[in-house]
């Protein structure tokens, strides 16, 4: 089975993921940021197809809660993966492209949310290493874009999960599957 590549987006990828995954808007948003020196846009490839994507979030988190709890913890944001090619170890290789970012640039922790009602994505985070921040549910608002170009923003309800990375154990050598200077867990 051919393992997920992951690296920082480009913006001659950004066309081929937008019609991927559908979301242009948001991908053009956080390409944006990224300039901007606001946060990071990883893509990951699975052979030659666009499989998944992820943000990690470096600006003050804008749920009041978090931002208080949290702060200057950097967040993962909107984990997205191709249907198609869900369980084939995207989203993995997508987290773990962002923690070896976060600790290469000193970061000891990153927080991310997840919907109440998203059971599957509770289960990745906690084999992954998260685990809950014990001050409750939140309410995080997504962003839809509308016909005529407004955006609404939608409330959701959100389990805020935390992984320190220092205590994260390095990925094997020579196993990950991380593409783009993102090989090998560095401390």
């Amino acid at each position: 089975m051919t393992e997920p590549h992951v690296w920082r987006a480009r913006s001659a990828d950004l066309p081929l993921f937008a019609a991927a995954l559908g979301d242009g808007g948001f991908l053009i948003d956080r390409w944006t940021r990224q300039q901007k020196d606001q946060g990071v846009l990883f893509f990951a490839w699975l052979g030659n197809r666009p499989a998944g994507a992820v943000y990690l979030w470096l600006e003050a988190a804008e749920e009041p809660p978090i931002r208080w709890h949290l702060p200057d913890v950097a967040l993962l944001t909107h984990l997205q993966i191709h249907p198609e090619l869900r369980n084939c170890g995207v989203g993995p290789a997508l987290v773990e492209a962002v923690e070896e970012h976060l600790i290469e640039h000193g970061h000891e922790r990153v927080a991310l949310a997840v919907r109440t009602d998203n059971p599957a994505a509770a289960r990745l985070y906690d084999r992954l290493g998260f685990e809950d921040w014990g001050h409750g549910e939140v309410i995080c608002y997504a962003q839809a874009i509308l016909p005529d170009g407004g955006v609404l923003e939608v409330p959701e309800r959100c389990y805020v999960l935390v992984k320190d990375l220092a205590a994260a154990p390095p990925a094997p050598r020579g196993e990950s599957s991380l593409a783009g200077g993102f090989s090998e867990r560095r401390r």
